[in-house]
C-alpha cells in the first residue's frame, strides 16, 4: 500500500468554508485509472485532482481532473485548488509572474495576486446560439417557460457548458430542475441583482447530474464560459458572480475581460485538511 500527500482546498469562498472544496493528491504519477477514479468517487466531492510531473515543454506541472462521474478535460476551481496546493507544498514556476498547468485541453496560466489566484479561461470549444429543439430540452429540464428565456448560448470549455442567461438573480434562484430531464446536459444559468442589492452583480448556478454533480456549488470553467460571452457587453469588462447560495454556500468569482479578450477567473483559496492518502 503506497501512501501519498494530500490537500482538500477550498476554492472561491468569501469565507471561511464558504466555497467549493477540491481534493488534490500530490506525486500520483504512480496511480492508476482505476485508483483515480475509486478515490475520486470516495470522496464524492465534485471534483479531485491528481498532481503529475508536467509533459509539455513550459507546463509547471500536470494535473488530472476526475468527478465521481468520471474524467474532464478542464476544470476552474480544481485549476485554482491545485495550483494553490503545489504552491503550498513548495513548488516553484519556472516564471515569478504565473504558474503553468498542464491539462487535457493543454497549458492553463494562474496568476498570483495577493488575495487570490487566476486563471486564463481557455478557448471555447462550443460557441454560439443555441437550437430550438436543445432550448426545449433545456427549459423543460429546468422547469422554466420559453419566454422566462433573456438569451442562450453554448459556452463550452471542455466540461461541455450551454447557458442561459435569465431576467434577474431571483429568477435564478428560485429554479428547481427536473434533473431527470437533463439528458446528459451540463446547463449554467445566470441574472442580475440589482445595484446595491447584493456585493455581487449576478447569481450563477451550474447543474451537471450526468456527472453525479447535480449542482456544483462554485464553478470556475462555468463562469470563464459566461466571462466569454457577456463580460464587455451585457456585463462590465469586470465584475463579481455569486454562485452557491441555495446550498448554503457564499461563492463569490472574481471575472475580468482584458483588452485583448482573455477572460480571467479569480477566487480565494485556503487549505482546510492536510495529510495523506494511502491506495
Amino acid at each position: 500500500m503506497a501512501t501519498f500527500p494530500f490537500r482538500q482546498v477550498d476554492v472561491f469562498g468569501a469565507g471561511p468554508l464558504s466555497g467549493n472544496p477540491v481534493a488534490v493528491v500530490h506525486d500520483a504519477d504512480g496511480l492508476t485509472d482505476e485508483q483515480m477514479a475509486a478515490f475520486a468517487r470516495w470522496t464524492n466531492l465534485s471534483e479531485t485532482t491528481f498532481l503529475l510531473r508536467p509533459t509539455q515543454p513550459g507546463a509547471d506541472y500536470r494535473v488530472r481532473i476526475w468527478t465521481p462521474g468520471g474524467e474532464l478535460p478542464f476544470a476552474g476551481h480544481p485549476t485554482l485548488g491545485t495550483a494553490h496546493a503545489w504552491l503550498e507544498a513548495g513548488g516553484v514556476a519556472a516564471s515569478a509572474a504565473a504558474v503553468v498547468q498542464e491539462c487535457e485541453v493543454g497549458l492553463v496560466t494562474v496568476t498570483r495576486a495577493a488575495d487570490r489566484l487566476a486563471f486564463a479561461g481557455p478557448p471555447l470549444l462550443r460557441s454560439g446560439p443555441v437550437a430550438d429543439d436543445d432550448l426545449e430540452r433545456i427549459v423543460h429540464a429546468l422547469r422554466i417557460a420559453r419566454t422566462d428565456v433573456v438569451d442562450a448560448a453554448w459556452v463550452d470549455n471542455g466540461p461541455g457548458w450551454v447557458a442561459v442567461r435569465l431576467r434577474d438573480a431571483d429568477a435564478v434562484l428560485a429554479l428547481e430542475p427536473d434533473f431527470g430531464a437533463f439528458g446528459g446536459l451540463d446547463i449554467g444559468v445566470v441574472g442580475p441583482y440589482a445595484p446595491g442589492r447584493c456585493d455581487a452583480d449576478v447569481e450563477v448556478r451550474g447543474f451537471v447530474p450526468g456527472i453525479s454533480v447535480p449542482e456544483d456549488p462554485v464553478t470556475g470553467s462555468l463562469n470563464a464560459g459566461l466571462g466569454e460571452w457577456l463580460a464587455g457587453s451585457v456585463l462590465p469588462d469586470a465584475y463579481v458572480a455569486s454562485q452557491g447560495t441555495v446550498l448554503g454556500r457564499r461563492g463569490r468569482v472574481h471575472v475580468r475581460r482584458d483588452e485583448d479578450g482573455t477572460v480571467w477567473v479569480g477566487g480565494s483559496t485556503a487549505t482546510t485538511v492536510r495529510g495523506d492518502v494511502s491506495f
